[in-house]
């Protein structure tokens, strides 16, 4: 009876861990600001003209200072969503989509420095893209 009851509680604290995980999926996640920008993409600062470096679907962006890491963060890809913007209606909270790295947001974004600047497609696929900037949860995958 007691390997029964001790059985019993470990599923429980596996489906408990388990439960926790899918509905914080973003509790390491960080914070920051993105924006957008337009064609034409080619040369970036990662891969210069090859046009292999985009991912099929179109969901890239250019890395700012925080996460250029002297270059390092190209290729990397994190999970994005919109959090909040200064009309409330502009995210698609329900909306994460992973992107790769690809360029730094220096040489794509004239304004402040943005943590993420997303393309075309990726920033459309989280929020209205008539809003300018974001405020964004991403996280390394």
């Amino acid at each position: 009876m007691a390997n029964h009851r001790r059985n019993l509680q470990s599923l429980f604290l596996h489906l408990l861990l388990l439960l926790v995980t899918l509905t914080f999926p973003f509790s390491q996640a960080d914070v920051g600001i993105a924006a957008q920008y337009n064609p034409p993409y080619l040369p970036t600062a990662c891969f210069g003209s090859e046009e292999s470096q985009f991912p099929t679907n179109d969901l890239f962006a250019a890395a700012g200072e925080g996460i250029w890491d002297n270059g390092a963060s190209c290729g990397r890809q994190y999970l994005v969503r919109c959090i909040s913007a200064s009309n409330p209606t502009t995210c698609f909270p329900e909306q994460t989509i992973q992107i790769r790295i690809v360029d730094r947001a220096q040489n794509v974004s004239s304004g402040p420095d943005p943590t993420i600047v997303l393309s075309d497609a990726a920033y459309s696929a989280i929020a209205d893209p008539s809003a300018d900037t974001i405020n964004i949860e991403f996280q390394q995958v």
